[in-house]
Protein backbone atom coordinates (compact mmCIF):
# COMPACT_ATOMS: atom_id res chain seq x y z
CA UNK A 1 0.00 0.00 0.00
CA UNK A 2 1.45 3.33 -1.03
CA UNK A 3 1.62 6.12 1.48
CA UNK A 4 -0.61 9.14 1.31
CA UNK A 5 1.50 12.12 0.31
CA UNK A 6 1.19 14.81 3.01
CA UNK A 7 1.47 18.53 2.36
CA UNK A 8 4.37 20.50 3.79
CA UNK A 9 4.03 24.28 3.79
CA UNK A 10 6.99 26.65 3.52
CA UNK A 11 7.78 30.22 2.52
CA UNK A 12 10.48 31.60 0.26
CA UNK A 13 13.61 32.72 2.09
CA UNK A 14 14.46 36.03 0.45
CA UNK A 15 17.83 36.43 2.14
CA UNK A 16 20.56 33.83 2.39
CA UNK A 17 23.73 33.48 4.41
CA UNK A 18 24.46 32.84 8.08
CA UNK A 19 23.03 36.14 9.26
CA UNK A 20 19.72 35.55 7.49
CA UNK A 21 19.59 31.99 8.82
CA UNK A 22 20.08 33.18 12.40
CA UNK A 23 17.36 35.79 11.92
CA UNK A 24 14.98 33.14 10.61
CA UNK A 25 15.59 30.97 13.68
CA UNK A 26 14.93 33.92 15.98
CA UNK A 27 11.58 34.32 14.22
CA UNK A 28 10.65 30.68 14.86
CA UNK A 29 11.59 29.41 11.40
CA UNK A 30 13.99 26.75 10.20
CA UNK A 31 15.88 27.60 6.99
CA UNK A 32 16.12 25.02 4.25
CA UNK A 33 16.92 24.47 0.60
CA UNK A 34 15.13 22.64 -2.22
CA UNK A 35 17.36 21.35 -5.01
CA UNK A 36 17.48 18.88 -7.87
CA UNK A 37 15.55 18.24 -11.09
CA UNK A 38 17.98 20.47 -13.01
CA UNK A 39 16.38 23.58 -11.50
CA UNK A 40 17.83 26.41 -9.46
CA UNK A 41 17.96 25.79 -5.70
CA UNK A 42 15.07 27.38 -3.82
CA UNK A 43 15.84 28.73 -0.31
CA UNK A 44 12.85 28.26 2.02
CA UNK A 45 11.78 28.68 5.62
CA UNK A 46 9.63 26.17 7.51
CA UNK A 47 7.86 27.02 10.79
CA UNK A 48 9.82 25.46 13.63
CA UNK A 49 6.74 23.96 15.31
CA UNK A 50 5.55 22.39 12.07
CA UNK A 51 8.94 20.80 11.43
CA UNK A 52 9.25 19.53 15.01
CA UNK A 53 5.82 17.91 14.78
CA UNK A 54 6.85 16.13 11.60
CA UNK A 55 10.15 15.01 13.11
CA UNK A 56 8.49 13.65 16.25
CA UNK A 57 5.99 11.72 14.12
CA UNK A 58 8.90 9.70 12.75
CA UNK A 59 9.95 8.52 9.29
CA UNK A 60 10.69 12.10 8.24
CA UNK A 61 13.64 11.11 6.05
CA UNK A 62 11.61 8.43 4.31
CA UNK A 63 8.42 10.39 3.68
CA UNK A 64 7.54 11.91 0.33
CA UNK A 65 6.04 15.39 0.81
CA UNK A 66 4.01 17.65 -1.42
CA UNK A 67 5.84 20.94 -0.82
CA UNK A 68 3.63 24.01 -1.08
CA UNK A 69 5.40 27.35 -1.39
CA UNK A 70 3.44 30.49 -2.20
CA UNK A 71 4.22 31.75 -5.69
CA UNK A 72 5.60 28.39 -6.83
CA UNK A 73 4.07 25.24 -8.23
CA UNK A 74 3.64 22.38 -5.79
CA UNK A 75 6.52 19.93 -5.97
CA UNK A 76 7.15 16.53 -4.47
CA UNK A 77 10.22 16.42 -2.30
CA UNK A 78 12.01 14.06 0.05
CA UNK A 79 14.27 15.22 2.86
CA UNK A 80 17.90 14.28 2.43
CA UNK A 81 19.41 15.92 5.52
CA UNK A 82 18.44 17.56 8.79
CA UNK A 83 21.17 19.58 10.47
CA UNK A 84 20.85 19.91 14.23
CA UNK A 85 22.32 22.08 16.96
CA UNK A 86 25.10 20.11 18.63
CA UNK A 87 24.04 21.15 22.12
CA UNK A 88 20.24 21.44 21.97
CA UNK A 89 19.74 18.78 19.24
CA UNK A 90 17.16 21.02 17.57
CA UNK A 91 16.85 21.31 13.78
CA UNK A 92 18.79 24.21 12.29
CA UNK A 93 18.58 23.48 8.55
CA UNK A 94 16.87 21.02 6.19
CA UNK A 95 17.69 19.88 2.66
CA UNK A 96 14.99 18.65 0.28
CA UNK A 97 15.38 16.88 -3.07
CA UNK A 98 12.81 17.40 -5.82
CA UNK A 99 11.42 14.17 -7.24
CA UNK A 100 8.86 13.24 -9.88
CA UNK A 101 6.09 10.70 -9.36
CA UNK A 102 7.90 8.24 -11.59
CA UNK A 103 11.37 8.94 -10.21
CA UNK A 104 13.12 6.02 -8.58
CA UNK A 105 14.58 6.76 -5.17
CA UNK A 106 16.37 4.78 -2.48
CA UNK A 107 14.65 4.84 0.85
CA UNK A 108 14.51 2.87 4.10
CA UNK A 109 11.21 1.06 4.74
CA UNK A 110 10.31 -0.54 8.10
CA UNK A 111 9.76 -4.29 8.41
CA UNK A 112 6.56 -5.46 10.11
CA UNK A 113 6.26 -9.00 11.52
CA UNK A 114 2.83 -10.65 11.51
CA UNK A 115 1.56 -13.67 13.49
CA UNK A 116 4.49 -13.62 15.90
CA UNK A 117 2.29 -14.79 18.81
CA UNK A 118 1.01 -17.84 16.91
CA UNK A 119 4.24 -18.85 15.17
CA UNK A 120 5.07 -22.51 16.02
CA UNK A 121 8.69 -21.70 16.75
CA UNK A 122 7.77 -18.83 19.07
CA UNK A 123 5.20 -20.98 20.90
CA UNK A 124 7.93 -23.54 21.55
CA UNK A 125 9.97 -20.87 23.26
CA UNK A 126 11.93 -19.60 20.29
CA UNK A 127 12.93 -15.98 20.11
CA UNK A 128 12.50 -13.66 17.13
CA UNK A 129 15.86 -12.02 16.51
CA UNK A 130 15.49 -9.10 14.10
CA UNK A 131 18.63 -8.36 12.12
CA UNK A 132 17.13 -5.61 9.97
CA UNK A 133 14.18 -3.65 11.41
CA UNK A 134 14.15 -1.67 8.16
CA UNK A 135 15.31 -2.38 4.64
CA UNK A 136 16.61 0.03 2.02
CA UNK A 137 14.59 -0.30 -1.17
CA UNK A 138 14.73 1.25 -4.59
CA UNK A 139 11.15 2.35 -5.26
CA UNK A 140 9.06 4.62 -7.46
CA UNK A 141 8.51 7.90 -5.62
CA UNK A 142 4.74 7.78 -6.00
CA UNK A 143 4.57 4.24 -4.60
CA UNK A 144 6.64 4.37 -1.42
CA UNK A 145 5.27 1.54 0.76
CA UNK A 146 4.38 2.09 4.40
CA UNK A 147 6.25 -1.09 5.28
CA UNK A 148 7.12 -4.58 4.11
CA UNK A 149 5.54 -7.56 5.86
CA UNK A 150 7.04 -10.81 7.09
CA UNK A 151 4.47 -13.51 7.90
CA UNK A 152 5.64 -15.75 10.76
CA UNK A 153 2.59 -18.04 10.69
CA UNK A 154 4.69 -21.11 9.81
CA UNK A 155 8.01 -20.03 11.29
CA UNK A 156 9.87 -22.78 13.13
CA UNK A 157 12.80 -22.73 15.55
CA UNK A 158 15.98 -22.29 13.54
CA UNK A 159 14.29 -20.66 10.55
CA UNK A 160 16.26 -17.92 8.83
CA UNK A 161 14.25 -15.28 6.96
CA UNK A 162 16.01 -13.73 3.97
CA UNK A 163 14.91 -10.81 1.83
CA UNK A 164 14.06 -13.31 -0.92
CA UNK A 165 11.41 -14.80 1.41
CA UNK A 166 9.53 -11.50 1.51
CA UNK A 167 7.00 -10.39 -1.09
CA UNK A 168 8.02 -6.85 -1.97
CA UNK A 169 5.62 -4.22 -3.31
CA UNK A 170 5.35 -3.99 -7.08
CA UNK A 171 8.25 -2.03 -8.54
CA UNK A 172 10.35 -2.21 -5.36
CA UNK A 173 13.73 -3.89 -5.18
CA UNK A 174 16.44 -4.10 -2.52
CA UNK A 175 19.45 -1.86 -2.95
CA UNK A 176 21.70 -4.72 -1.79
CA UNK A 177 22.09 -7.46 -4.37
CA UNK A 178 22.93 -10.35 -2.03
CA UNK A 179 20.18 -12.34 -0.31
CA UNK A 180 20.64 -10.81 3.15
CA UNK A 181 19.05 -11.96 6.41
CA UNK A 182 16.15 -10.01 7.94
CA UNK A 183 15.45 -12.15 11.00
CA UNK A 184 15.88 -15.57 12.59
CA UNK A 185 13.92 -17.70 15.05
CA UNK A 186 16.54 -18.47 17.66
CA UNK A 187 16.26 -21.60 19.77
CA UNK A 188 15.71 -21.15 23.50
CA UNK A 189 18.48 -22.25 25.86
CA UNK A 190 16.54 -25.35 26.92
CA UNK A 191 16.39 -26.62 23.34
CA UNK A 192 20.06 -25.92 22.79
CA UNK A 193 20.87 -28.15 25.74
CA UNK A 194 23.50 -25.79 27.04
CA UNK A 195 23.87 -24.80 30.66
CA UNK A 196 25.01 -21.41 31.63
CA UNK A 197 28.40 -21.38 33.19
CA UNK A 198 28.34 -20.97 36.91
CA UNK A 199 29.86 -17.81 38.17
CA UNK A 200 33.08 -18.25 40.07
CA UNK A 201 32.70 -16.64 43.46
CA UNK A 202 35.19 -14.00 44.33
CA UNK A 203 37.66 -14.97 47.01
CA UNK A 204 38.16 -12.44 49.72
CA UNK A 205 41.57 -12.50 51.30
CA UNK A 206 41.54 -11.46 54.91
CA UNK A 207 44.01 -11.34 57.70
CA UNK A 208 46.86 -9.89 55.62
CA UNK A 209 48.67 -6.95 57.04
CA UNK A 210 49.90 -4.17 54.87
CA UNK A 211 53.61 -3.59 54.74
Amino acid sequence: MAREIPDLHATVRTRTGKGAARQARREGLVPGIVYGDDKDPLPINIPFNVLMKRLKAGRFLSTLFNLKVEGHDDVRVICRAVERDRVKDLPTHVDFLRVHRNSRIEIYVPVVFENEETAPGIKRGGVLVVTRPEVELNVIAADIPESITVDLANAQVGDVIHISDVELPKGARPTIERDFIIATISAPTALLGGDEEEETPETEVIGQSED
